[in-house]
């Protein structure tokens, strides 16, 4: 039988495949959709609607998409449905993360990872370690399947505890050394193990990628949160694990109007061509 292709394999190949580095954010706001698809009875057709013409617009463009979990479950009853179906419109050979932040003890960790990998099929997700070991190794049981554990983040009330003194180094480190402990003893794990690390604070980043220079790095926070591109590239300069810069709002809601498809594509070509001097 043949080994399953590690996750941090299969997303560079893909990154090589599309020359980016983009995440897309799939968070469908049903309150900002465009003029087009507003407006309607039915919430969640307009929101599959508007899932779908997004990766058609950008799907030659994405390295990765980025579906944020907690979108799709707000539309109640529909919710798998239109996430089974989003996934469905997004073409095979492009990772999608399941971005749910799921950290729990575990027996619950591996039904949410059964969940996430087996029933609706995403290459990866992501995973709170606050709860510890357990909550975090049945993650990295799936052969071929991803983990983006969450190191710094880039939300402003991160620093309340990732910075925190613990030992002589900010708490975001320790998760950052302990996790590749953990997964080092798991067979299964190989380039599975990633780390979120946001690019508003780039020292933070910086240190992150010294210290697992091989793992791959999910970073958010380019733009409307504040991170500057230029920093976050010479921040990750150093290392081979593929990294994936997110964008969400800036590329879904690029325009509100009748070219909101045309506009979220020009605004992750944008984003494309910005990290170009990465891929080399």
């Amino acid at each position: 039988m043949t080994a399953a292709r590690s996750f941090a394999d299969r997303l560079s190949d893909r990154q090589a495949q599309a020359a980016s580095l983009v995440c897309v954010g799939l968070d469908p706001d049903p309150a900002r959709l465009p003029a087009p698809l507003s407006g309607g009875k039915n919430t969640a057709e307009a929101v599959l609607a508007f899932n779908r013409t997004l990766v058609e617009a950008t799907s030659d463009l994405a390295a990765a998409y980025k579906l944020n979990l907690a979108f799709f479950e707000a539309l109640g009853p529909d919710s798998w449905r239109v996430l089974e179906a989003t996934l469905r419109a997004i073409p095979p050979d492009t990772p999608v993360i399941a971005d749910g932040k799921r950290g729990d003890i575990g027996n619950s960790a591996r039904f949410y990872a059964q969940a996430c990998f087996d029933l609706l099929g995403f290459d990866a997700c992501t995973v709170s370690g606050y709860m510890g070991r357990d909550s975090v190794t049945p993650f990295l049981s799936w052969p071929g399947r991803g983990v983006f554990l969450l190191a710094r983040t880039s939300n402003p009330g991160g620093a309340d505890f990732q910075q925190a003194e613990c030992e002589g180094r900010p708490l975001y480190e320790r998760v950052t050394r302990a996790a590749q402990t953990w997964a080092a003893s798991i067979h299964e794990s190989k380039g599975a193990l990633g780390f979120v690390a946001g690019a508003s604070d780039t020292e933070a980043l910086r240190r992150i990628r010294a210290l697992a220079p091989d793992a791959p790095l999910l970073i958010p926070g380019v733009g409307a949160q504040g991170g500057h591109i230029e920093s976050v590239l010479e921040a990750v300069r150093e290392g081979s694990g593929p990294v994936l810069i997110n964008s969400s709002r800036a590329i879904l809601y690029a325009s509100s109007g009748q070219d909101f498809a045309q506009a979220a594509r020009s605004a992750a070509e944008n984003l494309r061509a910005s990290l170009a001097p990465a891929l080399s």
